[in-house]
C-alpha cells in the first residue's frame, strides 16, 4: 500500500478491516477516501494528518485508498475523491467532497464530538 505518507495518528484501512476499524469504533471516525493518482487528494492529505494529530483521543482518522478498497468506496457511495466522511457508531453522519482547508475539516469533525 503505497503512494501516501501517513502520520502515526492515521490508520490505513482496506476492504478487509473497514468494519472493525471504522464501523465498530467507539470513537467518531474521519475517513479520507483517496487515490495515489488524485492531485486534490495530495492537497488535503496533510490537513487530514494535522487533524488526526490535533484530535487524537477524540476521533479516529482512517485513510482508504479506493483503488485498494473498491468495495468500501462503492458501499459508501464515494463518487469523487477526495471524500472525507465522518462515521459515528457505524453510521455516516457527515461528508465533504473535494479538497478543502483544515478549518473545514475541523468544523465537520467538531460537529460530531
Amino acid at each position: 500500500m503505497g503512494g501516501r505518507t501517513m502520520s502515526a495518528h492515521e490508520t490505513r484501512v482496506g476492504d478487509d478491516n473497514f468494519k472493525v476499524e471504522v464501523l465498530d469504533s467507539d470513537l467518531p471516525v474521519l475517513v479520507d477516501f483517496w487515490a495515489s493518482w488524485c492531485g486534490p487528494c495530495t492537497v488535503v492529505a496533510p490537513h487530514v494528518a494535522e487533524v488526526a494529530k490535533a484530535y487524537r483521543g477524540k476521533i479516529k482518522v482512517c485513510t482508504v485508498d479506493i483503488d485498494e478498497a473498491p468495495d468500501s468506496a462503492s458501499r459508501h457511495e464515494v463518487m469523487s475523491i477526495p471524500t472525507l466522511v465522518v462515521f459515528t457508531r457505524g453510521k455516516e453522519v457527515d461528508r465533504i467532497v473535494g479538497a478543502v482547508p483544515r478549518s473545514a475539516i475541523e468544523m465537520m469533525v467538531n460537529r460530531h464530538l
